[in-house]
């Protein structure tokens, strides 16, 4: 099979057996993930972040996790995760929260040298976070301008969005994921809360329990969408 290079769109041969491995391309010298989503259409990737603080601004991301959402279907075998060493120490409050702390970041790259894996290996999907629009996505695009990288727009859910659709907007109707987990019976045993493994991994259920009782096609058509930066 053929596919083209997401950056130069050189025409790339390869076989189904290269999949989930990085490539280089030959005209450019791009390096990206080879998988599906270069040929099956749109795809979706659920992230997570953990970071030092609440301002895209000021704070930067310490954690990123994510997994790819299929055909309506969750792809375990097709994750991303990293640490990422922020210029200012962890403050002892988050390193409590998360579980995130100096020692885990010593020897991880910083933000925007993950951001670009990260933007490689998430290709053209559509991103997907829960109350992305306000805080993960903010984070992402701060990133990105503040280290001058190349970037693109990329369409972006917000997981609150579908709850609203799902539950109604009515005053006092919570749409955190604490209410997710509780109203989708989401088991969490064996998984670490408020770190960017485990929380992808229980909204990656919460998406699919609601994608499945909004009925939705698999391309999230209905969904409002808005738009993140990522690295080119």
């Amino acid at each position: 099979m053929k596919v083209n290079c997401p950056s130069c769109t050189f025409s790339i041969a390869g076989t189904k057996s290269a999949m989930g491995t990085r490539v280089s391309c030959p005209g450019c010298q791009h390096r990206f993930y080879w998988t599906d989503r270069w040929h099956a259409g749109e795809s979706f990737v659920i992230y997570d972040l953990e970071t030092t603080g609440l301002y895209p601004d000021t704070d930067e991301f310490i954690q990123i996790a994510a997994m790819r959402f299929t055909a309506g279907c969750l792809c375990p075998e097709d994750t991303f995760a990293s640490f990422a060493k922020p210029r200012r120490p962890i403050s002892s409050f988050i390193e409590s929260y998360t579980g995130v702390t100096n020692r885990h970041v010593a020897n991880a790259n910083r933000p925007e040298e993950v951001l670009c894996d990260f933007a490689a290996w998430a290709g053209d999907a559509t991103l997907i976070a829960h109350n992305g629009l306000r805080f993960d996505s903010k984070f992402l695009t701060a990133t990105c301008r503040r280290h001058g990288l190349a970037a693109r727009e990329v369409h972006s859910i917000d997981t609150i969005h579908m709850s609203k659709m799902l539950y109604g907007k009515t005053r006092g109707t919570g749409h955190s994921l604490d209410h997710l987990i509780s109203r989708l019976r989401i088991d969490q045993s064996g998984i670490r809360r408020h770190d960017a493994r485990g929380d992808v991994e229980i909204l990656g259920r919460a998406v699919s329990g609601m994608w499945e009782r909004l009925q939705l096609d698999h391309a999230f058509n209905g969904v409002p969408r808005h738009s993140t930066l990522l690295p080119v």
